[in-house]
Order: C-alpha cells, then structure tokens, then sequence
C-alpha cells in the first residue's frame, strides 16, 4: 500500500474511532425518555392494581 494510501486510511479510521463516543452519548440519550416513560408506566400500573384489590379486614 502506498505511504500516501495508508496515511489516508489511518485518518479515516481516527476520525471514526474519535465520533464513536458521541454517537453512543447521542444515542444514550436519546434512549433516556423511553426508560423514563417505562419505569413510571409500571409505577402506575402498580398503584392501579394496589387500589383496586381489596384491603384486608384487619380485626374483624
């Protein structure tokens, strides 16, 4: 390969490897709501079933 070639592809590859920790913060956050919206789904699914079930006859 030519000096010139692999100079070239080296800067390519350098320049990818430098992008790599932005797109995975990019795309961390961009998965952040999603996580956000589940967890306060299941919450309220949660205190949706503690309300309906009945409460136990506690001394009678």
């Amino acid at each position: 390969m030519h000096p010139e070639t692999h100079l070239a592809v080296h800067h390519l590859r350098a320049a990818d490897l430098r992008a790599e920790p932005d797109a995975h913060r990019l795309a961390a956050q961009a998965k952040r709501p999603y996580d956000i919206r589940t967890r306060l789904g299941w919450t309220l699914v949660e205190v949706g079933l503690r309300l309906a079930s009945p409460r136990p006859a506690y001394g009678h």
